[in-house]
C-alpha cells in the first residue's frame, strides 16, 4: 500500500472511527464474497409467496386474505371510508396554476414530473430500469449486490420513477375527483412493477432506502384507494407480499445505510416501522416494526443536534429528514404507540431550525449543502423550494398547533392529521382518527383554536451545527462556520448567503448531479463555486471520494459582542482548511448586517509566503452592469437594482464576471437535481503574502476602503467604519468595533438573538 492509501486510511479511522471502516470492510466482504446473495437470494414472486411471511398461512389465499384486512386492518392517517365527506375541503388549496390532477393525468399519458421540476417521458407502463434520459438500461438479470450505483450513468435517473412518488398526487387527485381511473392507474403500476422487478434482481432492490420510500408511497396508495373497486382481493394480496418481501431485504442489509449516519439509516428504519405496524398479520411483524422504532429514537439522538440541526448539512436532507419522522411518529400516534417526549422534542428543535432560516415571503431556505431532488411526502400544491409545509407540519405533531398563518401548506395537516380549516370560524378542526396526542395538545377540546406558535424569525444560531443568520427587515443573511461531527458534503465553509425583498441575490450552486460527464460530476460541491475565499485555487478540504472531503476542516464561531452602536449586527468567525498548507493560511470572515438593505463581508488571510487568493460571489441571474474601475456590479432583480461592490487591499486584483460559462461550471447554479439556469460569477483574485477582502452589498452598495486597519463605508445617508483585528493567530475575531453615523445611529431598531438554548425551552414537552 502506498504512502496515500496509508494516509486515506489514517484519516478514515481519525474522522469515522475503527467501528466504520470495520463495518465497511465487513460489507464489502459480504458483496464480494456472496454472502449478500446467500442471505437474500434472487427468486420469483412465486417462490416467495405471501404464505411464507403470513403468521396463518392458511390466511393467504386471496379471499380470505382480503377479509382477513378488511377485519383486523390497522389504522392509518386517515379513513378512505369518509373520502367523499372531504371533497369540498381541497379547492381552498388548489389553483388553475398547479393541482394533483395535472400530475395524475400526465401519469396515465406515461410522464412523470422528475426531481418536482422536470417533465420526463418515462412511458407507460414506465421503463423500470431505465434512464429515460440516455435510454441507458441497468441489468435486470443480476442479484441487486452485483449492480454498481453508476455503472449506466446517474442511478437517481433510474430510482425517480421507481419511488412511486406519484402516488401522493394520485390519491390526492382521486379525493378531489372520484375518478376511478386513478386508481386503476396505481393498481396498474403496481402490477407492472412486480412482473419487471423480482425479487433481489436489477437496481431497484440495491438500496434499502429507495425501498423504503416505495413502501410508504405503496401504503398510501393501498389506504388511498381502499374504497375503490379496482383495489381488488388479489391485487391487495399482491402488494402484501410486495411489502413482505421489501422489509426482509430491508432488515438484511440495514447495518450499511446506518454506517452512512444519514437520512439513509433513517428511512430504512421508518419503512422497518411502516410495515410492522399496518401489517401485523406478518410473522416478523413484531421485530420490524421494534427494530424500526428503536433505530427512530436512537438516530435522532445521534444525528439530530440539540440546536435542530442535522448531521447531513443539507436543507434539502433536513427536509428528508423531518418527513421520515413526521410519517414515522404520526403513524405511532394514531395506533396508540407513541414514541418518547424526548424525541418529539428533537424534531421540533429540528423544525424550528427550518423555520429560523426561511425567507418571510416565499417560505424558501437558503440551498445549502447537497441536494438530490429529494421530496418524499409531496402532499400539497406548493412549490420545491417552498419549506412552509414541513414548518406547518412538524409544529402540528409536536405543540398542536400550527406554525404559520393558513394556505396551501395546510393540506398536509388535512392528510397526516385528519384537520380540516373552517375559514368562516377560524379553526382547526381535527376529524377521524385523533388529531394528535393528548400528551402534547395545548386545550383539551376537540377543537382546537386557529393559534399559531408565537416566537418570531430572529437573529439565529445554531452553535453545534454552525449555523448562524442575521436578519433585517427586508431579508436575512446565512453563514456557517462548523466543527464537524460529521462527514461534510461540500467544502463550503464561510459561504454566505443574502437573502432580500424575496429574492435570493447571493447564492448557493446547488447540486446538479452525483454522477455526470465533466464538468458536471458533483463540481459543485468544490468551495470555488461558493461564496468565499479559495487559496492557491485549492479546496478547503480535499477530495476523497465521490461524497468524502478528508480531513475535515474545522470552523469557528465567535461571540456577537462586537461593541457597535445603532442598527448594526455582526457576526466572526473562520476555518482551519487552509493551515494544511505548508504555509499555513487561516480564513477569518466577518459578517454584518447594516440597517435594512446593505451587508458588509470583510476576509483576511495570511500567510508567510505569497499566495493566489479568490474571493468570490455567486449572484442570481438577472440583467446586469460591471463597473470593473470600481469592481462593482448592479443587477437588475424583480424587486429593484441591487449593487454588489469588491475591495483588495494591499496588493493589485483582478476582476471578473462570468455568466453561464461554456467550458466549466462557472456562473451556473442548480436549483433543482438535473437541471442548471445560468448564475452571475464574480470573483476577485490577487496574489500577496496576507490579503483583506471587502464585499458590500444592498441597493445603494459602494465600494470600500481600507486605511489603516479599518475599513471604510459610505451609504446614501450614512457612514460606517470597521476596525480589523489582522493577525496570524487563530481563535481572534477579525472584526473589532463598528462605529457609525447618520441614519445607522438614529435608528431604533432591532432585532432579538435567539439561540438553540431558546429552542429547547419553548419546546419543552408537557410531561416533563
Amino acid at each position: 500500500m502506498d504512502a496515500s492509501r496509508l494516509y486515506q486510511c489514517w484519516q478514515l479511522l481519525r474522522y469515522l472511527g475503527p467501528t466504520w471502516l470495520m463495518y465497511r470492510l465487513y460489507h464489502a466482504m459480504r458483496i464480494k464474497s456472496g454472502l449478500i446473495r446467500r442471505q437474500v437470494p434472487a427468486t420469483t414472486w412465486g417462490q416467495q409467496p405471501l404464505s411464507a411471511f403470513l403468521s396463518d398461512p392458511s390466511q393467504a389465499e386471496v379471499e380470505k386474505y382480503a377479509a382477513l384486512r378488511q377485519s383486523s386492518a390497522r389504522r392509518f392517517f386517515f379513513d378512505p371510508q369518509r373520502k367523499a365527506q372531504f371533497k369540498p375541503c381541497f379547492a381552498k388549496w388548489d389553483s388553475s396554476e398547479s393541482s394533483p390532477e395535472q400530475i395524475a393525468d400526465d401519469l396515465g399519458q406515461g410522464f412523470i414530473e422528475f426531481f418536482s421540476h422536470e417533465r420526463v417521458d418515462v412511458g407507460f407502463p414506465p421503463r423500470w430500469h431505465a434512464d429515460p434520459f440516455s435510454g441507458d438500461a441497468f441489468p435486470t438479470d443480476r442479484h441487486w449486490s452485483q449492480i454498481g450505483d453508476f455503472g449506466a450513468g446517474d442511478v437517481k435517473l433510474v430510482w425517480e420513477t421507481n419511488r412511486f412518488a406519484f402516488v401522493f398526487p394520485l390519491v390526492r387527485a382521486y379525493w378531489r375527483t372520484g375518478l376511478e381511473q386513478y386508481a386503476e392507474l396505481f393498481w396498474q403500476l403496481v402490477e407492472s412493477w412486480s412482473v419487471e422487478n423480482p425479487p433481489q434482481l436489477g437496481v431497484n432492490w440495491k438500496c434499502g432506502q429507495e425501498i423504503s420510500l416505495r413502501v410508504m408511497a405503496w401504503s398510501f396508495g393501498l389506504y388511498g384507494f381502499a374504497s375503490s373497486p379496482a383495489s381488488t382481493p388479489s391485487r391487495v394480496a399482491l402488494l402484501a407480499q410486495m411489502m413482505a418481501v421489501s422489509g426482509r431485504r430491508i432488515e438484511a442489509n440495514i447495518g450499511y445505510a446506518l454506517s452512512q449516519r444519514n437520512n439513509h439509516g433513517l428511512s430504512e428504519a421508518t419503512g422497518l416501522w411502516t410495515i410492522g405496524a399496518l401489517f401485523p398479520e406478518f410473522a416478523d411483524a413484531a421485530r420490524w416494526g421494534a427494530k424500526g422504532r428503536r433505530l427512530l429514537e436512537s438516530q435522532a439522538r445521534s444525528l439530530i443536534y440539540r440546536d435542530g440541526a442535522f448531521s447531513q448539512h443539507s436543507m434539502n436532507y433536513h427536509r428528508v429528514m423531518l418527513q421520515d419522522y413526521l410519517w414515522s411518529m404520526r403513524l405511532g400516534d394514531v395506533l396508540d404507540q407513541p414514541f418518547s417526549n424526548r424525541l418529539r422534542d428533537r424534531i421540533a428543535a429540528a423544525g424550528e431550525f427550518v423555520y429560523q432560516l426561511q425567507d418571510e415571503s416565499t417560505g424558501q431556505v437558503p440551498c445549502y449543502g447537497h441536494d438530490d431532488g429529494a421530496l418524499i411526502l409531496p402532499l400539497n400544491n406548493c412549490a420545491y423550494r417552498d419549506y412552509r409545509p414541513v414548518v406547518q407540519a412538524t409544529s402540528f405533531l409536536t405543540t398542536g398547533k400550527p406554525r404559520l398563518d393558513s394556505g396551501p401548506w395546510d393540506e398536509d395537516l388535512f392528510w397526516l392529521f385528519g384537520v380540516t380549516e373552517s375559514s368562516t370560524r377560524s379553526t382547526l378542526t381535527p376529524s377521524a382518527p385523533a388529531a394528535i396526542p393528548t400528551s402534547i395538545m395545548r386545550t383539551s377540546s376537540a377543537t382546537t383554536t386557529r393559534e399559531t406558535a408565537t416566537s418570531l424569525r430572529t437573529d439565529f444560531e445554531a452553535p453545534e451545527g454552525g449555523y448562524t443568520t442575521l436578519r433585517s427587515s427586508t431579508g436575512f443573511a446565512l453563514t456557517r462556520a462548523a466543527r464537524f461531527r460529521h462527514r461534510p458534503a461540500q467544502a463550503d465553509l464561510l459561504h454566505v448567503d443574502i437573502w432580500w425583498q424575496g429574492e435570493n441575490v447571493a447564492i448557493d450552486p446547488g447540486t446538479y448531479s452525483y454522477n455526470a460527464p465533466f464538468p458536471w460530476n458533483n463540481s459543485l460541491a468544490q468551495t470555488s463555486h461558493h461564496n468565499t475565499v479559495t487559496v492557491d485555487g485549492l479546496n478547503q478540504m480535499q477530495r476523497a471520494g465521490r461524497f468524502l472531503w478528508l480531513p475535515w476542516s474545522k470552523g469557528k464561531s465567535f461571540s456577537r459582542n462586537v461593541p457597535h452602536q445603532g442598527d448594526v449586527a455582526c457576526w466572526n468567525g473562520e476555518h482551519d482548511g487552509y493551515r494544511r498548507l505548508s504555509d499555513p493560511v487561516t480564513h477569518r470572515r466577518g459578517l454584518v448586517r447594516l440597517g435594512a438593505e446593505h451587508w458588509l463581508v470583510i476576509d483576511s488571510l495570511q500567510g508567510l509566503k505569497p499566495h493566489s487568493f479568490r474571493l468570490h460571489w455567486l449572484l442570481l441571474d438577472a440583467p446586469y452592469e460591471v463597473d470593473f474601475a470600481e469592481n462593482s456590479l448592479e443587477l437588475q432583480t424583480a424587486v429593484g437594482r441591487y449593487r454588489v461592490a469588491l475591495a483588495a487591499v494591499g496588493s493589485t486584483s483582478r476582476c471578473e464576471v462570468v455568466r453561464a460559462d461554456n467550458e466549466s461550471a462557472r456562473g451556473w447554479s442548480s436549483p433543482f437535481y438535473h437541471a442548471r439556469q445560468p448564475a452571475i460569477s464574480v470573483s476577485l483574485e490577487t496574489t500577496a503574502t496576507k490579503m483583506v477582502f471587502a464585499t458590500v452589498l444592498g441597493p445603494d452598495a459602494e465600494t470600500p476602503t481600507v486605511d489603516n486597519n479599518v475599513v471604510h463605508l459610505q451609504g446614501p445617508d450614512w457612514t460606517a467604519s470597521a476596525a480589523l483585528n489582522l493577525t496570524r493567530d487563530r481563535g481572534v475575531a477579525l472584526i473589532r468595533s463598528i462605529d457609525v453615523d447618520g441614519s445607522l445611529l438614529s435608528s431604533t431598531r432591532s432585532i432579538t438573538h435567539r439561540s438553540f438554548e431558546s429552542i429547547t425551552e419553548s419546546h419543552q414537552c408537557t410531561s416533563c
